[in-house]
């Protein structure tokens, strides 16, 4: 689908006339567009897990989950806090600013563009657009054009919940991406690829837009060989092989130590077949490649590899069972390439602290975990390893803390939000003072004197 750049401009210029109103600046208009968000969300749930069944093969219990009971408890969450997100915040005076006041109040920030992604598709897009929504900004959505089926029922729903004059869906190709990011939007938020990012950023620096990028990388996992092997494996299993390894948190790849290769591997393997079954590739709980052309990267990976686990491939079902590889060449494209699958690298090393300094040697991952019972071993990782975010004994989980922010940094992104960080991304924190008439210091102004210097001095 393309739509007319007239049009498209157009909807930019309407929205922008419609936040000159100043309606959404009220929390009762917030409240009430959260609420109709919530109701969207839970009257159409057989519809949206249909979509998302279309689109990536997602199981229900899998879709619920990940997508729409997770925005359900974002809308929770932030319903819960916004009056309080919302008020200004009081902040000391100097004396030499006495009598006065200062205060910090946050306003939204305008019109708004949020770009989602393909993996994820209605949380994605509808996850920053609730924290959009919740600091007051007008939006134009644009879902991915790799997951239609998602794309056409927020297009279609969204209108049907949502104020018309506050929020757009737009549907389209890259074409239709590009000609959105001429615009002189108030924010761009982006999540996707590294690649597609650098573009976007450019593209927003031609307008001096800020933006959120929430791009991925290679997630490292280092396992101890004193940790709970069969709950690791467990974990690891789940973080990996949810969406069929289609996630930007999702482990990259592992570092265990040599000592335990083999009873990791072993318990690697249990688990695949206790949570997919004997046959992963025809198992419910078990989700697809979103297209024949990501389906033919994976398989490329697999090249000259030593794969343990798995490997198998089927092109008409769009299915790539859960697979292991060891000990993969360190310049080969599979460990050079975020993987974006269900192949997952395992690497043997002498030591934990070899295993930290590998992951120091490479770009700044959006996640990164280890398993570990060791209370040293752990502060370790979290003092050393530079990541969006750090999870101990477990993958993923952070997710689920609307308290945490979730963001990139370095090259796996920039900006963050959730719950208040969320609000905060979409806000401008202004600055105010209010001073009083009744009593002016004539220190600050000309004519100047030494004595004058000498009580500046003391005051500043």
């Amino acid at each position: 689908m393309s739509i007319n750049s007239n049009i498209i401009e157009g909807i930019f210029e309407r929205l922008q006339q419609s936040f000159g109103l100043g309606k959404t600046r009220t929390y009762e208009w917030r409240k009430a567009q959260l609420d109709a968000l919530q109701r969207l969300l839970t009257e159409n749930e057989s519809a949206l897990l249909a979509a998302l069944q279309k689109d990536l093969g997602k199981s229900a219990s899998e879709a619920y989950t990940t997508e729409i009971g997770f925005l359900l408890s974002d809308i929770r969450h932030t319903k819960k806090h916004l009056r309080k997100w919302m008020k200004a915040e009081k902040v000391s005076t100097p004396i030499v600013a006495q009598p006065g006041r200062s205060f910090i109040q946050p306003e939204p920030l305008g019109t708004v563009l949020i770009i989602g992604a393909w993996n994820y598709p209605l949380q994605l897009t509808l996850a920053p657009y609730i924290a959009a929504l919740a600091a007051g900004n007008c939006a134009i959505l644009k879902p991915s054009e790799l997951a239609p089926a998602s794309a056409a029922v927020m297009t279609s729903l969204i209108p049907k919940y949502l104020d018309g004059d506050a929020v757009k869906v737009i549907e389209g190709n890259k074409d239709v991406a590009t000609e959105l990011l001429t615009l002189p939007f108030d924010h761009i938020f982006y999540t996707g690829g590294e690649t597609v990012g650098k573009i976007v950023m450019q593209a927003a620096a031609k307008n001096l837009t800020p933006v959120t990028l929430e791009l991925g990388g290679k997630s490292p996992c280092v396992v101890d060989a004193d940790t709970d092997m069969a709950t690791t494996a467990r974990r690891i299993v789940w973080g990996k092989w949810t969406n069929a390894g289609q996630t930007c948190i999702a482990p990259d790849y592992v570092l265990v130590e040599r000592s335990c290769t083999s009873s990791f591997i072993a318990r690697l393997e249990y688990e695949i077949h206790r949570q997919f079954g004997a046959q992963p590739a025809t198992s419910g709980d078990y989700g697809q490649i979103i297209n024949a052309r990501h389906l033919e990267r994976l398989q490329g990976y697999l090249h000259g590899q030593d794969v343990i686990i798995g490997g198998e491939s089927e092109p008409g079902s769009l299915t790539m069972v859960p697979t292991v590889i060891l000990n993969p060449d360190i310049e080969s494209p599979v460990m050079q390439e975020e993987i974006f699958g269900p192949v997952l690298p395992v690497i043997e090393v002498s030591s934990i602290s070899e295993a930290l300094d590998f992951i120091k040697r490479r770009a700044k991952p959006l996640a990164a975990y280890l398993f570990s019972e060791k209370p040293a071993m752990q502060q370790k990782m979290v003092e050393e390893i530079s990541a969006g975010s750090i999870c101990i004994n477990d993958t993923m989980m952070f997710m689920a803390n609307p308290a945490l922010p979730f963001g990139g940094v370095g090259r796996s992104g920039m900006g963050r939000y959730h719950g208040h960080f969320g609000f905060n991304t979409f806000s401008h924190h202004k600055s105010v003072m209010k001073r009083s008439f009744w009593f002016d210091v004539a220190l600050r102004y000309a004519p100047s004197s030494a004595k004058k210097r000498f009580l500046l001095k003391k005051l500043l």
